[in-house]
């Protein structure tokens, strides 16, 4: 059996805008894959406190990234940032 695109209305692929060959069906762009936002906290006075209380007891990267339920890498660049040295465990 087989298939034929023939009645669907085509768009080209955004993706593939230099080859023109390239189409997808205009009713599958729906169901591509949706950006993802970004969602940025304030550091408040509560969570650099913690966090200065978290790497005096030597408190790896990851595990203080998680108690104040943010990235590793925001932790690290406001530890930094205040002068605050992390252990990397």
């Amino acid at each position: 059996m087989l298939t034929s695109f023939a009645s669907t209305q085509l768009e080209p692929d955004s993706r593939h805008f230099g080859n023109p060959q390239r189409f997808i069906p205009i009713g599958k762009c729906s169901r591509l894959a949706k950006k993802k936002t970004i969602v940025r906290r304030d550091w408040t006075k509560d969570d650099v406190r913690k966090l200065k209380t978290l790497a005096k007891q030597k408190a790896g990267v990851a595990k203080i990234a998680k108690t104040l339920k943010r990235t590793p890498g925001a932790t690290a660049a406001k530890a930094c940032t205040i002068g605050v040295s992390l252990s990397m465990q």
